[in-house]
């Protein structure tokens, strides 16, 4: 499976002091959060890469028991989220299905900024309860 990122010039991406990354797409409006996990997958893919090679990074940079199974999960969820593209179409349930691991899998997940916008004003618009307290 061939593997390279998408559009990388627009993207702003900050590293987190856990191995995380927070990738901004102004383009798009969206924001990622990668677990360290994923973020190590994203970190392999700086220039056209192959799952093999994005696994063996993982494994150097990340943790030594990452399998070609975890490695692909963080690739499909990256891809599915259209921050990579890869040569081979593979199934979530095939990978999932496959993994037998107990090292954390991958997570990438995303907001729009209207979402976090509507998400901020939800929460700042919520009741706070006052406590008083008798004399």
């Amino acid at each position: 499976m061939q593997v390279e990122r998408r559009n990388s010039d627009a993207l702003t991406i900050n590293r987190l002091p856990d191995g995380a990354r927070v990738i901004v797409d102004s383009a798009n409006e969206t924001v990622f959060t990668l677990n360290p996990t994923a973020a190590a997958a994203w970190d392999a893919c700086a220039s056209p890469t192959t799952l093999t090679d994005v696994t063996e990074h993982m494994r150097q940079k990340f943790h030594p028991s990452t399998t070609e199974e975890v490695a692909e999960e963080a690739l499909f969820q990256l891809a599915e989220k259209n921050l990579i593209s890869t040569s081979r179409a593979t199934t979530r349930r095939q990978v999932l299905g496959s993994l037998g691991v107990s090292i954390a899998l991958p997570i990438v997940a995303s907001l729009t900024f209207a979402e976090q916008r509507a998400h901020a004003q939800r929460a700042s618009s919520r009741p706070t309860a006052v406590a008083v307290l008798p004399r």
